[in-house]
C-alpha cells in the first residue's frame, strides 16, 4: 500500500494516536453542536480551504499576540492560559473529538473569549497561518509513539518542525513537555535543526517548570505511574 500523501505532495504520517474515544456524553454533544462553530478560527482544512488562503490572526483577535497549542488534550492548560492572559489570543488544534468536547465545556465555564478551536491536525493550521505570526507554541505530552518503527510519526520530526518554524516569529517560544526519555532525546536532536535554540535552564521546582504552568491530567498520570516529567523551552532564531 502506498504511503498517504499530504495534499502538497509530501508524506503524511499521523502524529495523533486516535481520533475518537468513549461515547460522547450528552453535555459533550451539546458543546460540540452549539459552541464549536462559533469558536472556529476560519477555513483551515484542505477540504474547506483548498487554495490555502491565509487566516488573519489580527482580525481574529483584535491585534492581540497569537499563541498556539498543538494537541490540547482535555484543554485545562489552554483555558488556564486564556484566563490568565486576556491580552493574547490562543488557537488550539486537536483532532481527538472527546478532548475537543472537554475543552469546549471548560471554555463555557470560564467564559473566555480569546480562544479559537480547530478540531483537526495542527499541520493544516501551519499551512494557513502567516509567516512569523505565532509568539508562543505549546506541545504538551504529545503521543509518544513508543515503538521505534513509529518514531517518525512523532511531532518532533522535520515534517512538523519545519512548518512550525515558519509560523513562529524570531524570538518566539516553543515549549515541550513529555514523560518519555527517548522523546526528550529526539526533541533535543531535531528541534534545534529547525532554527530553534534550546534554553537549557533547570527550573527551581520541577513541578512548576514555567511560572504560568498548570499541571495537566497527562502530567498527573505520569507522576502517578512513577515517570519523570521533562520540560524543554526553545527560542526561534
Amino acid at each position: 500500500m502506498s504511503e498517504k500523501q499530504h495534499p502538497n505532495g509530501t508524506p503524511w504520517r499521523n502524529f495523533y494516536g486516535r481520533w475518537k474515544g468513549k461515547t460522547l456524553r450528552p453535555n459533550h454533544k451539546d458543546y460540540l453542536e452549539n459552541d464549536l462553530e462559533a469558536l472556529s478560527p476560519g477555513a483551515v482544512s484542505w477540504e474547506d480551504n483548498p487554495d490555502r488562503t491565509p487566516l488573519d490572526p489580527n482580525a481574529m483577535f483584535g491585534g492581540r499576540p497569537l499563541w498556539l497549542e498543538i494537541g490540547f488534550g482535555g484543554g485545562e492548560h489552554m483555558v488556564h492560559q486564556a484566563v490568565n492572559n486576556p491580552g493574547v489570543g490562543i488557537i488550539g488544534c486537536e483532532p481527538f473529538i472527546n478532548g475537543v468536547a472537554m475543552l469546549l465545556g471548560k471554555i463555557r465555564e470560564a467564559e473566555v473569549d480569546n480562544v479559537r478551536v480547530y478540531p483537526g491536525d495542527a499541520r493544516h493550521m501551519f499551512d494557513v497561518l502567516p509567516e512569523g505570526s505565532v509568539e508562543k507554541a505549546f506541545l504538551l505530552y504529545p503521543d509518544p509513539w513508543p515503538k521505534k518503527r513509529h518514531h517518525r510519526r512523532r511531532f518532533v520530526t522535520p515534517d512538523h518542525l519545519e512548518p512550525l518554524s515558519r509560523v513562529i516569529k524570531p524570538g518566539g517560544e516553543f515549549r515541550v513537555a513529555t514523560d518519555i526519555p527517548d522523546y526528550v532525546r529526539q526533541t533535543l536532536e531535531q528541534v534545534p535543526k529547525a532554527n530553534f535554540e534550546w534554553q537549557a535552564e533547570a527550573p527551581d521546582d520541577w513541578r512548576k517548570p514555567w511560572d504560568d504552568w498548570i499541571s495537566t491530567r497527562y502530567e498527573k498520570k505520569a507522576f502517578r505511574e512513577g515517570r519523570t516529567a521533562h520540560y524543554l523551552t526553545f527560542r526561534r532564531v
